[in-house]
This record gives C-alpha cells, sequence and structure tokens, in this order.
C-alpha cells in the first residue's frame, strides 16, 4: 500500500439528532435517503435546512444521516462570513463553546447555542488501513497535492475505526486553494 489517499470536498452540511429533526420536519419524521457518501452507512438525506446567522443565511443546506445524538453545522469559512459567525476549527463532535446557529426547516426552527464548527481537515481511515500507513487514531500528519497550485495541508487528523473508507476530508475553501476534486489523489507525509 503507498500513502495516497483519494480526497472528498466536504461543502457545507449538518447532522441533526432526532429531536431536531421532528422540530424541524414533523413528529416522528424521518429522514430520507438521496445519496449514500462515501464512508459505509452515511448518506446526503433529500432534506435541507435554512441556516441563520446574525449577519446573513445560507438556504438549502444538506442534511447527512443517519440522526447523530447531538445537532452539528460543518461551515467553510467563506460561509462563516456570510453568516457573521466566527466557529472555532474542530474535530466533528467537539461542540463546546462552539458558535450559535439557528436552523429553519419547512415545521419549526432551531436554535442552538453551541453547534457550529469549521471542521478540521482530516483523513477517515480504516483500522487496517492505519496500521499499514503506520498511523494511530488522532495523530496529525501532513499531506501534499500535486499540480500547479499544489500545497501540503499541515494539521491533518487521522480518523481510524473499523467503519471507515480511506478518505482525505477537507472543505470547499481548502480544496479551491489547492484546485482539488473529489476522487484526486494526495499523499500523506509523516
Amino acid at each position: 500500500m503507498t500513502n495516497k489517499v483519494p480526497v472528498g470536498v466536504s461543502n457545507r452540511h449538518l447532522h441533526l439528532s432526532s429531536a431536531d429533526i421532528e422540530t424541524l420536519f414533523g413528529a416522528g419524521y424521518e429522514l430520507k435517503p438521496l445519496k449514500e457518501l462515501s464512508q459505509p452507512g452515511q448518506y446526503a438525506a433529500e432534506e435541507v435546512v435554512t441556516v441563520l446567522g446574525p449577519k446573513g443565511s445560507i438556504e438549502k443546506v444538506r442534511v447527512l444521516g443517519p440522526a447523530r445524538n447531538q445537532t452539528q453545522v460543518e461551515v467553510s469559512k467563506t460561509d462563516s462570513f456570510k453568516l457573521g459567525i466566527t466557529p472555532p476549527v474542530r474535530d466533528s463532535g467537539d461542540l463546546s463553546e462552539s458558535s450559535s446557529i439557528i436552523l429553519k426547516g419547512p415545521k419549526g426552527q432551531v436554535e442552538l447555542k453551541e453547534g457550529a464548527i469549521i471542521a478540521q481537515r482530516h483523513i477517515h481511515m480504516h483500522t487496517s488501513d492505519a496500521e499499514k500507513l503506520g498511523l494511530k487514531d488522532k495523530q496529525l500528519v501532513s499531506v501534499k497535492t500535486e499540480g500547479k497550485r499544489s500545497v501540503i495541508f499541515n494539521n491533518v487528523l487521522a480518523r481510524v475505526k473499523d467503519s471507515f473508507a480511506l478518505e482525505f476530508h477537507i472543505d470547499t475553501d481548502e480544496a479551491n486553494c489547492a484546485e482539488l476534486k473529489n476522487g484526486e489523489l494526495v499523499e500523506i507525509i509523516k
């Protein structure tokens, strides 16, 4: 196995708790899968919501399923300017002292005191991939791109789990900076 990893560009999206799904879409509502994502068991749902900040809003933000324990909104730095928020760069699930945000769905609204983050760039990998690459969960590595706008991304978090498929996740700002597209290969450098 080489140290090459495919890219997955992550657009703005959100993960919802079961309670917030019901508030936004109605009692007993269940998300409808639209498209499977690269990570096993994860999908883009048909449902979209409006994300409201103090300075602006973004409509039609895609919900990802399945439901999670807590609601989390992932935006890019560019999105944060439009919304008027200052979300921290965080690993998924670490929402303490993150930005407050309002979500508006067809049946209701949810106001989160914490919940908006800029996702830390990371590499999902199965435990067997991590073993072959000599990496451990939560280890920080660098990733090198190629091309006319090649860059080295530092502080890339290795996320290791038996249910993960190998993929380097960056947001749209980072992908645009390096002219990266889904499926292109990048190189892990330790």
